[in-house]
């Protein structure tokens, strides 16, 4: 089965929701219009990546100016579910596509570096949240849990997401490769020539295609969006220094080609050496004992 799928190169600044979901629907529209039947945006690309920006925090101390920077980007960030996802979800529907989109996610008092998955039918399929946000992002993200690893069947292939530098997580890429990942979805921000090295890596490693979505920002993330397919060939990019939408056809058969030889969550395995365990249970920090009394 061959199918279209497009990947989206471009950012807004923080602060700037209402823009950047503007231009996320226009590159949906756009994207549809030239046949793709997937299109995957960066990593927070709704809510915005705060590239440089520190929030008035020091060892020991926090700056009331940084306290209403992070206010800020509190409110910018999105709800699941949203108005915000609802005009996604639109969209999806309108043009007949599966979206992934980065977006940071405010849940309670606490935001999420999240990706969301729409159907072609406007539905929520799931959302990953980043298991490790990475130095100072730490700072203003929560930690994802086990209960959103999803890969997720789909009329053009399994569909998953790894967002950033989770991509440098050995033990997360087999639990995706173990789920038969087919369509890698690598959101990120990173615009490091390195960064292209990994992605093929990944492709050859799990014998799937990579469609790796990288912000471009003016001034402060250059892009290096690249499409990969399962023997680490580069069907498109890396496209560095502007906006733009990246396309390729791809074959899922030849996955199968490139398991033949090599899979590393099946014959390529030796579970008898090497096993690894995930808690995919939703983790809360209250939870009443079934014998509790009043239960």
């Amino acid at each position: 089965m061959t199918s279209r799928v497009a990947v989206v190169q471009a950012g807004c600044k923080p602060f700037e929701a209402h823009a950047a979901l503007t231009h996320a629907l226009a590159q949906i529209r756009q994207a549809a219009t030239s046949g793709a039947r997937l299109v995957v945006f960066p990593e927070a690309f709704l809510g915005g990546y705060p590239k440089g920006m520190d929030f008035g925090v020091r060892v020991g101390s926090r700056s009331a100016e940084g306290r209403h920077d992070f206010r800020r980007y509190f409110d910018n960030a999105i709800t699941l579910p949203g108005p915000e996802l609802e005009q996604l979800a639109d969209a999806a529907r309108r043009h007949d596509v599966h979206v992934v989109m980065g977006c940071i996610e405010r849940d309670g008092s606490t935001l999420y570096c999240t990706v969301v998955f729409l159907a072609p039918d406007g539905s929520l399929l799931g959302k990953h949240r980043k298991v490790m946000p990475t130095a100072m992002e730490r700072l203003i993200w929560g930690f994802g849990d086990g209960s959103t690893l999803p890969v997720i069947p789909t009329d053009i292939g399994k569909l998953g997401a790894v967002i950033c530098w989770e991509n440098y997580m050995p033990l997360l890429r087999m639990a995706m490769y173990q789920q038969g990942i087919e369509l890698y979805c690598a959101c990120t921000v990173d615009d490091r020539e390195t960064w292209v090295s990994t992605m093929r890596h990944i492709a050859v490693e799990g014998r799937c295609f990579v469609l790796s979505a990288c912000q471009h920002v003016a001034g402060l993330i250059r892009g290096g969006s690249l499409i990969v397919n399962p023997f680490g060939e580069i069907l498109a990019g890396p496209v560095y220094g502007e906006d733009t939408i990246l396309y390729a056809d791809i074959d899922l058969g030849q996955i199968a080609e490139g398991k033949f030889d090599l899979d590393v969550a099946g014959h390529y395995a030796r579970p008898d050496i090497f096993e690894l365990r995930v808690n995919r249970r939703k983790q809360s920090v209250v939870s009443e004992a079934a014998d509790a009394p009043g239960a």
